[in-house]
């Protein structure tokens, strides 16, 4: 890291990987340009609206965040999982810059182009399954999530629904009825859509007392049968790997078993890829791990390298039970979105991404979990690829430590480590770092972090 408390130097407007990949503070975190923006932030923007850290930035790239006071800031972030690619990676600038000089917006249901469908087309090869497939393209993952909810009650003629705990599918009417956390998600925005129910996650380090996967997986199926029933059951929605949930990785066996009960009475198994998918955790989907074949998968944040895009995809025969026109928006699979899609993909394809999370996720675990070894207040190191998480307790407990969590993130932003906390008790500290970023600049925020740790 280099420091200079004199003058910030002039701030770049272009990102890209071309920015210099360094911790840079010239200033207090945040600066003085920050907060000028951020007292007009103030009277402008709704205060439900928030943010992690009050930086403005100013460019991105590679692994770093850069302000406009001139701070770079090691990004373990990536725009919660968007920016896998890297921001303002090459092959998205081209394909978006061309596609906005030709034209920016059609509407697919008015007047349709190529790219909506060659969309359609890579992510129904790249899900898991070598059944036929068809795909949706939306805004967002709530938007998605909503719209796999309607394909299988379309198919199934059937109404209930069935989440688990410590899920997080959206801010939507109906996804807050799917999200297990009420605050901040859920609080004062009910009443929420119905037929909606819960089975328990499989959520190793909170067990009370060790189970397989298995086992966990017919304690869920004894919830669902006796307080559902499967003949009145449109779908399973399940997180692979749980995201504002806490990073948890189910027990080995839980998924597939999952998965199979589904398959054996007619439910629809749907995958909410949203955060853990697209080379995230070292494959293309999560569910791919163990095996699993989802009916349905929900894609969006690093799909299209920044913009917004998301997709339902899934077995054909589901995808067109659904009447012509039921599924669609004014902006779904915009033109641009979808050119950043598909120059996201060549770059994923081109990097191979998926051995890059898997390189991060050999560095990261392996710091981690010396890491933890030492300091007590680290209950668990967990995740796959560069989707990780340590959760905090306090020592000797698995009692959950969310203060401790939170000063951790803020003593990393002080010196310039872009983190995010998240899990049910707010106790865990999550690391989403860009799948290009540096070996270095990583080794340097985990410095950061332990120094933090060890001091608190």
């Amino acid at each position: 890291m280099t420091t200079d408390s004199a003058v910030a130097p002039p701030v770049p407007h272009v990102g890209g990987p071309d920015l210099p990949q360094e911790r840079r503070l010239v200033t207090e975190i945040p600066g003085p340009r920050s907060r000028e923006l951020h007292a007009r932030r103030q009277a402008a923007v709704a205060a439900g609206v928030g943010s992690t850290l009050p930086v403005y930035v100013a460019a991105a790239g590679g692994g770093v965040v850069v302000d406009v006071d001139g701070n770079s800031l090691i990004d373990l972030a990536s725009g919660i999982a968007v920016t896998g690619v890297g921001n303002s990676a090459p092959e998205v600038v081209t394909r978006v810059t061309a596609q906005v000089a030709a034209y920016t917006h059609t509407c697919f249901m008015v007047a349709p182009y190529e790219g909506y469908v060659e969309v359609c087309e890579k992510l129904a090869a790249l899900t898991p399954g070598d059944h036929a497939k068809k795909a949706a393209l939306f805004n967002s993952g709530a938007e998605a999530v909503e719209n796999a909810v309607k394909v299988a009650r379309a198919a199934t003629g059937r109404d209930a629904v069935v989440v688990f705990d410590h899920a997080y599918h959206g801010r939507t009417n109906l996804t807050m009825a799917m999200t297990s956390k009420n605050m901040p998600y859920k609080h004062g925005f009910g009443p929420f859509a119905g037929e909606v129910y819960r089975a328990p996650m499989s959520y190793p380090f909170r067990e009370a007392a060790e189970i397989t996967g298995a086992q966990a997986a017919a304690r869920a199926v004894d919830v669902i049968e006796k307080q559902v029933g499967a003949a009145n059951l449109a779908c399973v929605v399940i997180e692979p790997v749980l995201g504002e949930g806490g990073f948890v990785v189910p027990a080995a066996g839980f998924l597939p078993a999952i998965a199979a009960w589904c398959r054996e009475n007619g439910v629809v198994f749907v995958a909410d890829e949203i955060q853990s998918g697209m080379c995230r955790t070292g494959a293309w989907f999560a569910c791919e791990h163990e095996g699993v074949v989802p009916d349905l998968v929900t894609v969006a944040k690093g799909v299209a390298g920044g913009f917004p895009l998301a997709a339902v995809v899934g077995r054909a025969e589901l995808m067109d039970a659904v009447h012509g026109g039921g599924l669609g928006g004014t902006y779904g699979g915009n033109p641009v979105a979808c050119a950043a899609a598909l120059g996201a993909i060549a770059t994923m394809e081109q990097l191979d991404l998926n051995a890059a999370a898997r390189h991060l996720e050999d560095l990261m675990t392996t710091r981690l979990r010396a890491l933890a070894a030492d300091v007590p207040a680290i209950g668990e190191v967990r995740g796959r690829g560069a989707m990780l998480a340590i959760e905090l307790v306090r020592p000797g407990t698995t009692e959950p430590d969310a203060a401790l969590a939170g000063r951790l993130s803020a003593g990393c932003h002080e010196r310039g480590v872009l983190t995010l906390t998240c899990g049910t008790y707010g106790n865990v500290l999550r690391f989403l770092p860009p799948l290009v970023m540096p070996d270095h600049l990583l080794h340097e925020a985990l410095d950061v972090l332990e120094e933090v740790l060890r001091a608190l």
